[in-house]
């Protein structure tokens, strides 16, 4: 059975931990491990950050959207925003690579996802936004099934 979910809100800063919590209040449905979790609420972290820094460049008028799908023990998780895109996807993919120096952006962003994640998808065209897809199989936790 799919079990899907779709928010989207402000690109404001403040929101970014209302993603977080969301998601995985979704997911927890899944019984993840406690690493499991916080590794997925990090990915959301980052990638709407990306979103309201760099996709939106703080514009609180844009809009993040993000959707969950869950089926079976599989996490598909797709954040979207429709601002300035990304040039060179590759270049961006690259640690420690920012386009905001000044705001002291580690660069970070997309190795976390790489790392956290089972797969990543990054579509983006300039001027048109950019959608990150991540995809995760969760194992069970098996302390909670003792």
């Amino acid at each position: 059975m799919r079990n899907e979910m779709q928010i989207q809100f402000s690109a404001l800063s403040q929101n970014e931990s209302f993603a977080r919590v969301t998601v995985a209040a979704f997911i927890a449905q899944l019984d993840p491990t406690l690493d499991e979790l916080t590794e997925i609420k990090t990915v959301v972290s980052e990638a709407v950050t990306n979103a309201i820094i760099h996709g939106y460049e703080q514009n609180p008028a844009g809009i993040v959207y993000i959707s969950v799908a869950i089926e079976d023990d599989m996490i598909d998780l797709v954040i979207r925003d429709n601002g300035v895109g990304i040039e060179d996807i590759e270049e961006a993919r690259q640690p420690l690579f920012t386009t905001k120096p000044e705001l002291e952006r580690s660069g970070m962003g997309f190795t976390i996802m790489e790392n956290f994640m089972d797969q990543i998808e990054i579509e983006s065209h300039p001027g048109t936004g950019t959608t990150i897809r991540l995809i995760k199989n969760v194992t069970k936790n098996k302390a909670l099934c003792n």
